[in-house]
C-alpha cells in the first residue's frame, strides 16, 4: 500500500530534482533546419525551451522562422532573447545603415531581411538580451547570446581560463550561449559553460543542425549536444527560389558559401578585402569572386 504522505514526498522530490531544458540559437532564417530541431524537441517534451537569439538574417526564410518561434513563445512559454543579428536588422528600420556605396552593398542582405519580417519588428525589438533562472538549489542559470561582454564577444572552447572567466563574470552555475556556431561543453570552477552551436549555419564543419539538452538530476546540471540531419538541398534551394541570393547582392554569395561549407568565411574576407573595398580599390563583386576562388568555392 502506498501512503498519501509517501506519495506526496515522492512527487515533491521528483519535480524538484528533475528538469529538462532544450536550448537552441543561431537559426539564421533556415526554416528547414528549425523544423527538424523543433520536431526533435517535441518528441522528448522538455519542461522549458530557450532560444538564444539570431533567429534571423543571413538566410532565406526570416519571416517563417520568426513567426514560428514567436508563436511558441506565446503559446508554449518559450523564452527568447535577442541576438546581434536581430539588433543589426532592426537598425535598418531606424535609418542607421548607409543607403549607397560599399557599406550599403555589404548590408543589403540585412535590408532584405528587414523587409521580409515587416509586421514582426516590434516583437523583435521587445526581446530581452538576457534570461535568468534560479533552480531549486539556489543555483543561477543564465543565457546570453554571445557572452557577458556583449552580443558579439563570443565564447570559444579554446579560450584560456582567464579570458573565459571575464566573458562569464559574474559567473553563474550554468551559462548558456551561442553566437560562434561552434558547440561545446566546458566546466570552469563551479560553472558549466554550454555553447549550443547553431541550428541554421554550423561552423564546425558538421552540416547538421545543432541544439542542446540541459537536464537537472540529483542536484547537478548535465548538458548534451544534439546534431540532426535535415534536407539541406531543400534549404540551399531556398536561397535561390525566395529571391534572397539575387536580391541581397554579392555579399549573399559569401553567406551562402558559409552555409554550404559549414565553416566561417566572412571574417577572412573582411581581413583581406574590407579596407580595399572601402577605399575603392576593388568592387564588392570582384572581391567576393577572388576570395571564393582562393577558398576553392564556386557560387
Amino acid at each position: 500500500m502506498i501512503f498519501p504522505g509517501f506519495l506526496k514526498t515522492f512527487w515533491d522530490v521528483f519535480w524538484n530534482d528533475f528538469m529538462k531544458i532544450a536550448i537552441f540559437a543561431d537559426v539564421h532564417s533556415n526554416f528547414e533546419a528549425l523544423i527538424s530541431v523543433i520536431k526533435d524537441i517535441n518528441q522528448w517534451r522538455p519542461d522549458l525551451v530557450l532560444v538564444g537569439g539570431d533567429i534571423i538574417n543571413r538566410g532565406p526564410q526570416p519571416f517563417e522562422c520568426t513567426e514560428l518561434v514567436l508563436e511558441r513563445a506565446v503559446g508554449d512559454g518559450w523564452k527568447v532573447i535577442c541576438g546581434n543579428h536581430e539588433r543589426f536588422v532592426l537598425e535598418c528600420g531606424r535609418g542607421n545603415l548607409p543607403t549607397v556605396g560599399p557599406a550599403h552593398e555589404i548590408s543589403r542582405h540585412a535590408k532584405w531581411t528587414y523587409a521580409k519580417v515587416a509586421g514582426l519588428t516590434d516583437n523583435l525589438a521587445e526581446l530581452p538580451v538576457q534570461w535568468d533562472m534560479v533552480d531549486e538549489y539556489g543555483h543561477e542559470l543564465r543565457m546570453v547570446h554571445a557572452s557577458m561582454l556583449g552580443d558579439r564577444k563570443g565564447i570559444f572552447q579554446d579560450d584560456t581560463d582567464e579570458i573565459l572567466l571575464k566573458k562569464i563574470a559574474p559567473a553563474p552555475r550554468v551559462i548558456i550561449v551561442g553566437h560562434t556556431h561552434r558547440p561545446f561543453i566546458r566546466t570552469i570552477d563551479n560553472t558549466l559553460v554550454l555553447n549550443v552551436g547553431a541550428v541554421g549555419a554550423p561552423f564546425d564543419h558538421d552540416p547538421r543542425a545543432g541544439y542542446a539538452k540541459l537536464i537537472l538530476s540529483n542536484g547537478y546540471w548535465k548538458a548534451e549536444i544534439i546534431r540532426l540531419e535535415y534536407d539541406r538541398q531543400k534549404a540551399i534551394a531556398r536561397f535561390i527560389d525566395t529571391g534572397y541570393l539575387e536580391e541581397s547582392g554579392d555579399f549573399a554569395r559569401l553567406i551562402m558559401a558559409e552555409f554550404c561549407e559549414s565553416r566561417s568565411l566572412i571574417p577572412g574576407w573582411y581581413k583581406v578585402y574590407e579596407k580595399k573595398l572601402m577605399e575603392d580599390e576593388i568592387t564588392l563583386k570582384a572581391s567576393i569572386d577572388r576570395y571564393l576562388a582562393s577558398c576553392n568555392i564556386s557560387i
